[in-house]
């Protein structure tokens, strides 16, 4: 599919309006790229967020998080739900503190929300959760017990209304500030794994490191 999420009356970006996209690909490409989401909900009246994990199927966004938490239940009685990841990718100095800016692209989802509730679809998506951290990782842990199962929330979000902002590139300095001897540049954020440790927690001692976390530090 490719017609636009927005602008919608949620979401449309009224403060520089030229940072904002509305396609699919961009939506899509934020979600799939950002390592976690904040899920918005309104509890006894009081706006609150919970940082969690989310994959993505389709034009539908999963969030997991605990039966007992407050803002799932929250969202999932409301019917609708909140949900925004940001990706941070550097520094953008200007040569004035009011023209330097964070670069980023951050995504903004509204849609119906309701609990996943069959038990194997429970089960699928919480593989889903694991590999999305560690690809391949699913098929190296434990399956999931069913008092595991029962525990967790999913809460499953249609992307029905969507904007991305995308801060990126030269800063908007002022001509007379540019002829300032004044450094000005992009400092770009680089997010890498660093060396694993192994948990000294009473496991086998002899276990090498798994093909999955190899795969992820690039030594296959």
């Amino acid at each position: 599919m490719t017609e636009a999420l927005g602008p919608g009356s949620h979401t449309r970006v009224r403060r520089l309006p030229e940072k904002a996209r509305y396609d699919r690909e961009s939506v899509f490409g934020v979600l799939d790229a950002a390592p976690f989401a904040h899920l918005a909900a309104v509890v006894s009246g009081l706006a609150m967020a919970l940082p969690t994990l989310a994959v993505r199927e389709d034009d539908t966004l999963f969030i997991h998080g605990s039966r007992s938490n407050a803002v799932m239940r929250a969202a999932a009685e409301a019917g609708r739900a909140f949900v925004t990841a940001t990706l941070y990718e550097g520094v953008r100095l200007a040569r004035s503190g009011f023209e330097s800016s964070i670069a980023y692209r951050s995504v903004s989802v509204v849609g119906p929300a309701a609990f996943v509730e069959d038990p194997q679809r429970c089960r699928e998506l919480l593989d889903r959760f694991v590999d999305a951290v560690v690809p391949g990782r699913s098929r190296e842990v434990r399956p999931a017990r069913d008092d595991e199962v029962r525990r967790t929330a999913i809460l499953g979000v249609r992307i029905q209304e969507a904007a991305v902002k995308v801060s990126a590139g030269p800063t908007d300095d002022d001509e007379d500030d540019r002829g300032l001897a004044i450094w000005a540049g992009l400092v770009p954020v680089l997010t890498c794994y660093g060396e694993p440790e192994r948990f000294d927690d009473g496991g086998d001692p002899t276990l090498e490191v798994p093909s999955s976390v190899r795969r992820l530090l690039g030594r296959t």
